[in-house]
């Protein structure tokens, strides 16, 4: 080491924060960007995903529905917040007829015996296959939208 230059403190605890104020040549050469460390809100990447919160929220103003616009923020929130409901969960807390909304994704564990209506984010293969052999129908929440714009008799599961 040449004289009178010493390496930097570097604590083994330092988080990335303090880290980039004590050493803020790092943050111009790190591929880690400082508001995603500081705990900034990240927008979505997913461009249907952000149209589809959009439309909800629009849906919402437009229809003076509440429920669109919960299922918006609902959506905007981590997918690992977002709901996972079971088919079995249906058959247990739907009534016949009902018209269910999941704020996320279905899932086939369980069985189901009742014709609902499901609108979800998205669905797995065999969580269609059970409602729709149920007597059921399967929808994209654009779809329930566009089928029921007030949103009276939607029943939010999850």
């Amino acid at each position: 080491m040449l004289a009178g230059l010493s390496r930097p403190a570097w604590p083994a605890q330092m988080t990335y924060p303090k880290l980039y104020k004590r050493f803020p040549h790092l943050l111009a050469c790190s591929l880690v960007s400082e508001e995603s460390e500081m705990g900034k809100n990240l927008k979505k990447t997913n461009p249907n995903l952000v149209t589809l919160i959009q439309h909800l929220k629009d849906a919402g103003r437009t229809n003076e529905a509440p429920v669109w616009r919960d299922i918006a923020l609902r959506l905007e929130g981590p997918i690992r917040n977002w709901a996972e409901v079971n088919v079995g969960k249906l058959n247990r807390y739907a009534d016949e007829n009902d018209i269910v909304i999941v704020p996320g994704k279905l899932l086939g564990a369980g069985e189901i015996a009742k014709k609902v209506t499901v609108a979800a984010y998205r669905f797995s293969g065999q969580a269609k296959d059970k409602v729709a052999k149920a007597g059921g129908q399967n929808m994209s929440i654009e779809e329930l939208v566009a089928k029921y714009p007030k949103g009276s008799k939607v029943r939010i599961m999850g």
